[in-house]
């Protein structure tokens, strides 16, 4: 009884609605659908209970009989999200190229729901069906990769983070209007120019040595970083 008492409990470990009491007028999928549309319309702070049930044209009281707390209703945001990944390709083709298209996925959701990275921040490590699955999915992915478990759930973990670092950074990129910051070439130009003040020789040599940056391509060197980075990280080295 104590061990049952003091198991760690999600939403998806209860049933939808009680035994008893009327019908549900609605599903958990409908209320986190809308919850999903308020976030990507207004933010995250936005989603609140009262903001969610008259979106709905319902009482706040009436969604407690479907999701126990705001935080179970962010849990089921971000599961949502990570259902929308298409895990339906088979795996045992090359693994590289299977995760690299994984990853890419992966990134344009966080460009479609720009508040999912701050949610997972807050959030921490609550998963749900979709992301168990997403996860088992990745594993299945790396099962002919080299490296240890805890190598593949590692690199699991960095597609992760390099999905959202690229994502936020074309969130800022739209929203700011910099030119810096929507074109490496200017990005380039300005580093060019503060090295050429001779303040900074390590910076003005590997500039040199760089040459001209490649074109403006996000996701090129989105796949770029992860090719070189995940075998490495799997004791492969650079394919």
């Amino acid at each position: 009884m104590a061990d049952r008492e003091t198991r760690p409990t999600t939403v998806w470990s209860r049933p939808e609605r009680g035994a008893r009491g009327p019908a549900p007028e609605r599903s958990r999928t409908q209320i986190t659908a809308a919850a999903l549309a308020l976030a990507d319309a207004e933010g995250l702070a936005a989603v609140s209970m009262r903001a969610l049930a008259q979106r709905l044209g319902t009482g706040p009281a009436s969604l407690y009989r479907y999701v126990g707390s705001r935080d179970e209703l962010l849990d089921l945001m971000a599961d949502a999200v990570a259902g929308e990944l298409d895990l339906s390709g088979a795996t045992g083709g090359d693994w590289l190229d299977d995760l690299v298209g994984l990853a890419l996925q992966s990134r344009d959701a966080h460009v479609r729901h720009p508040w999912l990275a701050d949610l997972n921040d807050r959030r921490g490590e609550v998963l749900g069906p979709h992301a168990i699955d997403y996860l088992d999915h990745a594993l299945g992915i790396l099962a002919p990769a080299p490296g240890t478990a805890g190598q593949k759930l590692e690199a699991i973990g960095l597609l992760g983070g390099l999905a959202v670092l690229f994502a936020r950074r074309e969130a800022a990129a739209t929203s700011t209007g910099d030119p810096a910051a929507v074109d490496p070439a200017a990005r380039a130009a300005h580093l060019a120019a503060v090295a050429a003040e001779g303040r900074h020789p390590h910076l003005l040599a590997a500039l040199a040595a760089a040459g001209a940056p490649p074109p403006a391509d996000r996701d090129a060197l989105f796949v770029r970083l992860l090719r070189r980075l995940l075998p490495a990280m799997l004791g492969q080295g650079e394919p």
